[in-house]
């Protein structure tokens, strides 16, 4: 006869190792996943890391495959610079890059001519006048290299300063070149501050320290004293229109006063010479309808490194102690 207390107990302890295999259960399966886990993460990273090293494969190649696409023709080609935007020393369209560009283009054995693809409102006077020199440079250096611009829809102030450099400046009838002149502005708050009764408190070491500040009423001194130097930098604009454009251009009294023309009244002034587009000056003035763009572009890899920085290098620290670990 079976005892109660004692199958009592068997069921207690079968209940037991019930609860003790449930558990042991659990934990084989949430260390399972959490391998699963891990082993998606370390695929992840290194195939991000295999990514990042095929970028700079790809950025330390690309010169070099650039050159045999670029040298693959047996006629020569028409190596293009674009001039596009803004120009300033932190945009697409600065002087390093344009200047690293014109070289790269000169260098090149089979480059027959030189295109600068210019669209932009002007910018700094600073960067338009290294563009303009340095092609001047290159000119002397490569005089069997012609470089000629070609408008887009815009050419004004900064950019009109670096085609005058050219050999020759080819527009559409409709594009709008010029604005030679250079201008300085901001604003003045003076009065809006009287009414609102804020006071101005400012501290200087220079008499002249803050000239022009916008919060305080002009000097005629510090006025006059800007103009002379915008006139200064408005006549070395002129120099540089004058030496590149030479007898071609056909002076009136406007023509330095900051106005814009078209680009059929600009060949009339002399301020360019003819109409035509990439392809055309490329094909029928160069000799060379292959156009190789030599514009310095940012690369992938740059802006990726650009954006992720020591985030990205530390992820990739931790990858290689993960790594080394399992």
């Amino acid at each position: 006869m079976e005892n109660p207390q004692h199958n009592q107990l068997k069921s207690e302890e079968s209940a037991g190792q019930g609860w003790e295999r449930e558990v042991i259960e659990k934990l084989v399966f949430a260390a399972i996943v959490e391998q699963k886990r891990t082993r998606r993460w370390n695929i992840f990273f290194k195939t991000l890391l295999f990514i990042y090293l095929l970028g700079g494969a790809g950025v330390f190649l690309y010169p070099k495959f650039k050159e045999e696409i670029a040298t693959s023709g047996s006629g020569g080609h028409t190596a293009v610079v674009d001039i596009v935007g803004m120009i300033a020393d932190d945009k697409r369209a600065n002087a390093a890059d344009i200047i690293d560009s014109l070289r790269d283009a000169a260098e090149d054995p089979n480059t027959k001519g030189i295109i600068l693809h210019a669209n932009s409102p002007g910018g700094s006077p600073v960067q338009s006048a290294y563009v303009y020199d340095e092609i001047r440079k290159i000119k002397q250096e490569h005089s069997h290299l012609p470089i000629y611009a070609v408008v887009g829809d815009l050419c004004a102030s900064g950019c009109y300063y670096i085609v005058a450099a050219a050999d020759k400046v080819f527009v559409s009838p409709a594009s709008l070149i010029g604005s030679i002149g250079v201008l300085m502005d901001g604003f003045g708050f003076v009065d809006t501050m009287q009414k609102i009764g804020v006071e101005r408190r400012l501290l200087t070491a220079g008499a002249h320290k803050a000239m022009l500040d916008p919060f305080s009423a002009p000097k005629e001194d510090e006025k006059q004293y800007m103009q002379s130097l915008l006139n200064q930098v408005h006549q070395q604009f002129i120099t540089a229109v004058k030496a590149g454009r030479g007898d071609r251009l056909k002076e009136t009294p406007d023509m330095f006063s900051g106005l814009v023309w078209t680009g059929e009244e600009g060949v009339k002034l002399g301020l360019v010479d003819d109409f035509g587009t990439d392809d055309s000056v490329a094909k029928d003035v160069i000799g060379a309808k292959e156009l190789v763009d030599f514009t310095h572009q940012e690369r992938l890899i740059d802006r990726i490194a650009g954006k992720l920085g020591s985030a990205f290098a530390q992820s990739i620290s931790s990858l290689a102690q993960t790594t080394s670990l399992h």
